[in-house]
């Protein structure tokens, strides 16, 4: 199971990754931000994906602070998933965190 978590990792950094810089080809090599956030809620479909997501991702971060006050994990794994939330996603935040925390029945 750990290496399915391993690959999810992976898919999870390379798939947002790729999206962004075809956003990025597409807008002739210059980013927007104004224009992401303008596409990103552009029809009720993506705002659909936009709020799962992000109903998701908080979850996950209340989860992390609760998980970090109960001292269930370090400060140093607190500030790994944080920063993996916030630099790649939700995509590699959950993925690692279940990597790391996967235990064998």
């Amino acid at each position: 199971m750990k290496k399915v978590f391993a690959l999810l990792c992976i898919a999870g950094i390379a798939f947002p990754y790729y999206y962004i810089f075809k956003f990025i080809e597409a807008n002739h090599w210059e980013w927007s931000t104004s224009l992401f956030f303008e596409q990103i809620n552009n029809n009720y479909a993506m705002s659909i994906l936009n709020a799962d997501l992000t109903v998701a991702a908080t979850s996950f971060l209340i989860f992390l602070i609760y998980r970090l006050r109960i001292k269930a994990i370090s400060n140093n794994q607190f500030i790994k998933y944080l920063v993996s939330l916030f630099v790649v996603g939700f995509s590699l935040a959950l993925p690692l965190y279940l990597y790391d925390n996967y235990k064998e029945l």
